[in-house]
Protein backbone atom coordinates (compact mmCIF):
# COMPACT_ATOMS: atom_id res chain seq x y z
CA UNK A 1 0.00 0.00 0.00
CA UNK A 2 1.23 3.00 -1.05
CA UNK A 3 1.32 6.05 0.74
CA UNK A 4 0.19 9.59 -1.38
CA UNK A 5 1.57 11.85 0.42
CA UNK A 6 5.32 10.66 0.60
CA UNK A 7 6.10 13.23 -2.71
CA UNK A 8 5.00 16.67 -3.16
CA UNK A 9 3.99 15.21 -7.03
CA UNK A 10 1.70 12.86 -5.64
CA UNK A 11 0.33 15.16 -2.63
CA UNK A 12 -0.25 17.68 -5.18
CA UNK A 13 -2.12 14.96 -7.80
CA UNK A 14 -3.98 14.06 -4.77
CA UNK A 15 -5.73 17.37 -3.65
CA UNK A 16 -5.99 18.80 -7.25
CA UNK A 17 -8.25 15.43 -7.76
CA UNK A 18 -9.72 16.62 -4.85
CA UNK A 19 -10.69 19.21 -5.74
CA UNK A 20 -12.00 18.65 -9.57
CA UNK A 21 -14.27 16.18 -8.04
CA UNK A 22 -15.68 18.25 -4.98
CA UNK A 23 -16.02 21.33 -8.05
CA UNK A 24 -18.11 18.63 -10.36
CA UNK A 25 -20.26 17.75 -7.62
CA UNK A 26 -21.04 21.35 -6.54
CA UNK A 27 -21.41 22.30 -10.34
CA UNK A 28 -23.99 19.52 -10.41
CA UNK A 29 -25.76 19.96 -7.66
CA UNK A 30 -26.26 24.07 -8.31
CA UNK A 31 -28.30 22.90 -11.86
CA UNK A 32 -30.20 20.48 -10.57
CA UNK A 33 -30.28 19.03 -7.16
CA UNK A 34 -30.63 15.45 -9.02
CA UNK A 35 -28.00 15.97 -11.26
CA UNK A 36 -25.03 16.65 -8.38
CA UNK A 37 -26.50 13.32 -6.83
CA UNK A 38 -25.80 11.51 -10.21
CA UNK A 39 -22.69 13.01 -10.87
CA UNK A 40 -21.62 12.23 -7.17
CA UNK A 41 -22.72 8.85 -7.51
CA UNK A 42 -20.96 8.33 -10.51
CA UNK A 43 -17.78 9.95 -9.57
CA UNK A 44 -17.45 8.23 -6.54
CA UNK A 45 -18.13 4.67 -7.89
CA UNK A 46 -14.79 5.24 -10.80
CA UNK A 47 -12.99 6.61 -7.61
CA UNK A 48 -13.01 3.23 -5.64
CA UNK A 49 -12.92 1.47 -8.88
CA UNK A 50 -9.31 3.15 -9.80
CA UNK A 51 -8.35 2.42 -5.94
CA UNK A 52 -9.24 -1.04 -6.40
CA UNK A 53 -6.88 -0.96 -8.99
CA UNK A 54 -9.11 -0.92 -12.08
CA UNK A 55 -7.57 0.29 -15.46
CA UNK A 56 -3.93 -0.65 -14.07
CA UNK A 57 -2.13 -3.19 -16.65
CA UNK A 58 -1.43 -6.57 -15.04
CA UNK A 59 2.47 -6.58 -13.40
CA UNK A 60 5.39 -7.69 -15.12
CA UNK A 61 6.38 -11.27 -13.88
CA UNK A 62 9.58 -11.29 -11.84
CA UNK A 63 12.45 -13.30 -12.76
CA UNK A 64 13.93 -14.67 -9.82
CA UNK A 65 17.63 -15.54 -9.98
CA UNK A 66 18.47 -18.54 -7.73
CA UNK A 67 21.14 -17.77 -4.94
CA UNK A 68 21.94 -20.96 -3.64
CA UNK A 69 24.86 -22.78 -3.60
CA UNK A 70 25.18 -26.19 -4.57
CA UNK A 71 23.09 -28.71 -2.33
CA UNK A 72 21.16 -25.40 -0.63
CA UNK A 73 17.66 -24.29 -1.07
CA UNK A 74 16.59 -21.14 -0.38
CA UNK A 75 13.23 -20.83 1.16
CA UNK A 76 11.14 -17.21 1.57
CA UNK A 77 8.48 -17.48 4.04
CA UNK A 78 5.96 -14.78 4.51
CA UNK A 79 3.49 -14.47 7.36
CA UNK A 80 2.03 -11.71 9.43
CA UNK A 81 1.85 -14.65 12.69
CA UNK A 82 1.05 -17.53 11.26
CA UNK A 83 4.76 -18.47 11.30
CA UNK A 84 4.54 -20.93 14.40
CA UNK A 85 2.22 -23.51 12.98
CA UNK A 86 2.58 -27.11 12.37
CA UNK A 87 1.34 -27.22 8.97
CA UNK A 88 3.63 -24.40 7.99
CA UNK A 89 7.36 -26.65 9.46
CA UNK A 90 6.55 -29.45 8.16
CA UNK A 91 5.93 -27.73 4.66
CA UNK A 92 9.89 -26.08 5.13
CA UNK A 93 10.77 -29.86 6.38
CA UNK A 94 9.24 -31.24 3.41
CA UNK A 95 10.85 -28.35 1.07
CA UNK A 96 13.75 -28.87 1.97
CA UNK A 97 14.30 -32.70 2.40
CA UNK A 98 17.78 -33.53 1.43
CA UNK A 99 19.02 -30.97 1.14
CA UNK A 100 20.72 -27.86 3.18
CA UNK A 101 17.86 -25.15 3.60
CA UNK A 102 18.36 -21.59 4.00
CA UNK A 103 15.23 -19.95 5.32
CA UNK A 104 14.35 -15.82 4.81
CA UNK A 105 10.99 -15.21 6.86
CA UNK A 106 9.71 -11.89 6.71
CA UNK A 107 6.82 -10.25 8.72
CA UNK A 108 4.86 -7.45 6.87
CA UNK A 109 4.90 -4.26 9.33
CA UNK A 110 0.76 -4.11 9.27
CA UNK A 111 -0.69 -0.87 10.00
CA UNK A 112 -3.71 0.82 10.30
CA UNK A 113 -4.86 3.04 6.92
CA UNK A 114 -4.93 6.10 9.21
CA UNK A 115 -1.35 5.65 10.73
CA UNK A 116 -0.14 4.34 7.52
CA UNK A 117 -1.66 7.76 5.64
CA UNK A 118 0.05 9.63 8.81
CA UNK A 119 3.66 7.82 7.53
CA UNK A 120 3.44 6.44 11.42
CA UNK A 121 4.69 3.30 10.81
CA UNK A 122 7.15 2.67 14.41
CA UNK A 123 4.73 1.14 16.38
CA UNK A 124 3.70 -1.70 13.00
CA UNK A 125 7.54 -2.12 13.01
CA UNK A 126 7.66 -2.48 16.42
CA UNK A 127 4.79 -5.53 16.66
CA UNK A 128 6.20 -7.25 13.37
CA UNK A 129 9.92 -7.01 15.11
CA UNK A 130 7.79 -9.11 18.44
CA UNK A 131 6.20 -11.31 15.87
CA UNK A 132 10.22 -12.28 14.01
CA UNK A 133 11.69 -12.51 16.73
CA UNK A 134 9.43 -15.32 18.46
CA UNK A 135 8.56 -16.84 14.83
CA UNK A 136 12.45 -17.37 14.32
CA UNK A 137 12.83 -18.71 17.56
CA UNK A 138 9.91 -21.12 17.19
CA UNK A 139 11.43 -22.17 14.39
CA UNK A 140 14.86 -23.13 15.95
CA UNK A 141 13.02 -24.96 18.55
CA UNK A 142 11.88 -27.67 15.90
CA UNK A 143 15.64 -27.48 14.96
CA UNK A 144 14.75 -25.05 11.76
CA UNK A 145 17.49 -21.96 11.53
CA UNK A 146 16.03 -19.10 9.88
CA UNK A 147 16.60 -15.66 9.57
CA UNK A 148 14.25 -12.86 9.32
CA UNK A 149 13.64 -9.53 8.23
CA UNK A 150 10.20 -6.71 8.56
CA UNK A 151 9.08 -6.12 5.37
CA UNK A 152 6.22 -3.76 3.46
CA UNK A 153 2.75 -3.81 4.72
CA UNK A 154 2.19 -4.74 1.12
CA UNK A 155 3.01 -8.92 1.15
CA UNK A 156 3.40 -8.33 -2.84
CA UNK A 157 5.69 -6.03 -2.19
CA UNK A 158 7.43 -7.62 1.07
CA UNK A 159 8.31 -10.98 -0.87
CA UNK A 160 10.08 -8.81 -4.28
CA UNK A 161 11.84 -6.99 -1.71
CA UNK A 162 13.26 -9.55 0.04
CA UNK A 163 14.02 -11.49 -3.57
CA UNK A 164 16.17 -8.74 -4.36
CA UNK A 165 19.15 -9.67 -2.02
CA UNK A 166 17.40 -13.16 -1.27
CA UNK A 167 17.05 -15.44 -4.42
CA UNK A 168 14.55 -17.71 -2.97
CA UNK A 169 13.91 -20.95 -5.20
CA UNK A 170 10.57 -21.35 -3.59
CA UNK A 171 8.12 -18.66 -1.85
CA UNK A 172 5.46 -20.00 0.72
CA UNK A 173 2.95 -17.61 1.97
CA UNK A 174 1.24 -18.71 5.41
CA UNK A 175 -2.33 -17.28 6.05
CA UNK A 176 -5.15 -17.53 8.84
CA UNK A 177 -8.05 -20.06 7.32
CA UNK A 178 -10.70 -19.35 4.33
CA UNK A 179 -12.71 -16.14 6.17
CA UNK A 180 -10.01 -14.61 8.82
CA UNK A 181 -7.41 -14.35 6.47
CA UNK A 182 -7.28 -10.61 4.81
CA UNK A 183 -4.70 -12.41 2.64
CA UNK A 184 -6.86 -14.45 1.09
CA UNK A 185 -9.93 -12.14 0.75
CA UNK A 186 -7.17 -10.14 -1.34
CA UNK A 187 -6.25 -13.07 -3.38
CA UNK A 188 -2.66 -12.51 -2.33
CA UNK A 189 -1.80 -16.05 -3.20
CA UNK A 190 -2.86 -15.75 -6.91
CA UNK A 191 -1.19 -12.89 -7.75
CA UNK A 192 2.14 -13.70 -6.16
CA UNK A 193 1.58 -16.74 -8.36
CA UNK A 194 0.92 -14.73 -11.50
CA UNK A 195 4.12 -12.22 -10.19
CA UNK A 196 7.15 -14.52 -9.50
CA UNK A 197 8.48 -17.24 -11.41
CA UNK A 198 9.15 -19.60 -8.73
CA UNK A 199 6.85 -22.05 -7.06
CA UNK A 200 4.41 -20.63 -4.62
CA UNK A 201 3.02 -22.83 -1.86
CA UNK A 202 0.45 -21.82 0.40
CA UNK A 203 -0.38 -22.97 3.50
CA UNK A 204 -2.91 -22.48 5.91
CA UNK A 205 -2.47 -22.17 9.69
CA UNK A 206 -5.36 -22.29 12.18
CA UNK A 207 -3.49 -21.32 15.42
CA UNK A 208 -6.88 -21.24 17.16
CA UNK A 209 -6.31 -25.34 16.68
CA UNK A 210 -2.75 -25.84 17.26
CA UNK A 211 -1.54 -27.09 20.74
CA UNK A 212 -0.43 -24.88 23.66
Amino acid sequence: MRNPFRSEAEAFRLVWLSLVYFGLIVLAAAIAPWLGLVVFVVLTAVAVWLIRGGGREPPQRVHVESGAAEGERRILVIANETVAGAELRELIEQLSAGVREEILVICPALNSRLRHWASDEDPARAAAQGRLHASIARLADDGIRARGEIGDADPLQAIEDGLRTFGAEEIVISTHPPGRSHWLEQGVVERARERFDVPVHHVVVDLAAQPN
